[in-house]
Order: structure tokens, then C-alpha cells, then sequence
């Protein structure tokens, strides 16, 4: 593993998940089957998965001086994830529902970032000697967008690889993707960004096209229960996912694989041996319940990756 860091920058919010037959139409209320309150949030659960998975993680958030935020603290204490870059906020640390229906697994979210989206380009500035050294930068959109933006540009500067997940989901300005070296989005998250549907590979290999025509140097489309599809100047690529069991719960998945492909390239992997490795964390993390709990630890995934070899 690289004695660099594997820097993540992006959100915590605590997850409030509600396992449910049905989801309840407006003005219904409907008793559901259990609840859950964990760690969460898109950059937290990426940190979570690399450490798991064996790097040495350092995470730039912010956290309100509540329980959530406190919450966040332990969790990180008990990964060994660094917090030096966790800056105080006055604002309330953010939270999400989950909707899980309990009988696929699948999930709906609403988030509210709270204080992490208070994170400012400025602050950023301000951890520059910790980007500069990383192995590789990871963001994602929980953020604000110029914030996202800086922290890309910032670490390209330092020519840091740099990982952009594209999630939640939005139109970008063109002006970020020539400051990505890896992006990351799912199939409705790749819609977002470039109007095309994927349905097939085909609609996959002409939706990464776009991305690095704006600049991208490698695109890695999630494909759930389907793998990952990756390209670049070089390689075009469909990788498939892994068995590691029954589904339980897909929330954090997506998560599980950008943590683990981050991981996989600090190591020195290239594209398609690194996404092999994320759809391997990816593919653990649904065989259990949870977002940050879910994420499995090395010794799995290279159990895993050595039975499927």
C-alpha cells in the first residue's frame, strides 16, 4: 500500500434508514419494519471503505457540534481514518432518509447536507500540503459545487489523480471534467451528465465518449448487480460483478466501490484491476446491512478476488 494518503473530501451525515413493505403515498402513514441511526454520507462511507480496505485515509469535512456530529468523530477514532481536515461548523451536521423496501433491498434517499455543504474553496486552500502529498483525491456532489470544483483543480495542480463521483446525480459545467482524471457515475448519474440513457453497452461506450471529449481520462460507469463498465483512450471494458453472496441491501454499494477503486489505484492498479477491486467491495457491502458498516475489510476482498481469480 502506498504511504500516501488516500484523501477523501466530501460529506457525513447521519443515516436514518427505515426498512418497509411499501413505501406510503403522500398523507399515508404506513408502519414500517425496523429502523437504523449510522454514520453516513457519500464521503464518509468512501473513507470508510478505504480503510477498511487498507489505505491510509485522511477526510476533509465539516461537522456541526452535535450528536450527529459526534457520532461521525467515533466512527472515525474507531476506523483510524485521520481528522485533522474535519473542520467545526455552527451549522447542524446533515442527515439522510433511507426508504428500504425489505424485500429487494433497493433504497430511496433524501439528503440533507447540513454542515458540510458550509465547506468552503478557501478552507480547501488550507490543506493544499495534504492534497499535494495524497496518493489520489476523491470527491463526490454533497458538497457545494465550487468547493468540488476547487478541491479537483487544486489537486490536478499538484498532479494528484483525482477521482470525481458524480453523485447525487446533476448537469456539471464543463469547466471540472479536464480536472478529473477518473469519474465515477452510476447509470442515472451518467444520464444526468450527458443526456444519454444507458440501457446497453453500447449506450454506455457512447455516454463515456462525451465525458472524455470534455476532458475526462477515464470513465467508469456502476452497473449495479451488472459490474462496471470503464473506458479510456486505450480500453473499453465491461467488468463483472462478483457473487459474494445473498443481497441484503444495496444502500452504500456505489460507496463501497469508489472507496475500493481509490484504493486499488493509491496501490498502483491500473483501470480495469482497480475496478475488479471496487466491484469486489462493492459486492460484500450488499450481503450485509448498513452504509459504513457494510464495508468490508481487506481480507474479505482478497478472499474474495482470489476465489474468482
Amino acid at each position: 500500500m502506498s504511504t500516501k494518503f488516500v484523501t477523501v473530501m466530501g460529506s457525513f451525515v447521519a443515516d436514518l434508514a427505515f426498512r418497509t413493505n411499501k413505501l406510503p403515498a403522500w398523507g399515508e402513514t404506513f408502519m414500517g419494519n425496523s429502523f437504523q441511526l449510522g454514520p453516513g454520507g457519500k464521503g464518509s462511507n468512501q473513507a470508510v471503505a478505504a480503510a477498511r480496505a487498507g489505505a491510509k485515509v485522511s477526510f476533509i469535512s465539516k461537522l456541526g457540534q452535535d450528536p450527529f456530529g459526534d457520532l461521525a468523530r467515533i466512527t472515525y477514532q474507531k476506523e483510524g481514518i485521520d481528522t485533522r481536515y474535519l473542520l467545526p461548523c455552527d451549522t447542524a451536521t446533515g442527515a439522510a432518509a433511507i426508504l428500504i423496501d425489505a424485500q429487494t433491498g433497493e433504497n430511496s434517499i433524501i439528503v440533507v447536507p447540513g454542515a458540510c455543504f458550509q465547506l468552503t474553496p478557501e478552507e480547501v486552500d488550507q490543506m493544499q500540503d495534504l492534497i499535494a502529498d495524497s496518493a489520489i483525491f476523491i470527491t463526490q456532489l454533497e458538497l457545494a459545487l465550487p468547493t468540488v470544483e476547487h478541491g479537483l483543480k487544486l489537486a490536478h495542480s499538484h498532479r494528484v489523480p483525482t477521482i470525481l463521483n458524480p453523485a447525487p446525480g446533476c448537469k456539471l459545467p464543463e469547466s471540472i471534467f479536464p480536472y478529473c482524471d477518473y469519474v465515477t457515475p452510476n447509470e442515472t448519474e451518467m444520464e444526468s451528465l450527458t443526456g444519454i440513457a444507458v440501457r446497453t453497452q453500447s449506450d454506455a461506450e457512447r455516454a463515456a465518449d462525451v465525458l472524455l471529449r470534455l476532458g475526462v481520462r477515464n470513465v467508469v460507469i456502476t452497473l449495479g448487480a451488472h459490474g462496471a463498465f470503464v473506458k479510456n483512450a486505450i480500453t473499453t471494458a465491461y467488468v463483472p460483478a462478483y457473487d459474494a453472496g445473498p443481497v441484503v441491501e444495496t444502500t452504500g454499494a456505489g460507496d463501497a466501490f469508489n472507496g475500493g477503486l481509490a484504493v486499488a489505484l493509491a496501490e498502483g492498479a491500473g483501470l480495469l484491476q482497480a475496478a475488479r477491486f471496487g466491484c469486489a467491495v462493492a459486492a460484500l457491502s450488499v450481503t450485509r446491512l448498513g452504509t459504513a458498516p457494510s464495508m468490508p475489510f481487506r481480507e474479505e476482498v482478497d478472499a474474495l478476488l482470489l476465489k474468482n481469480k
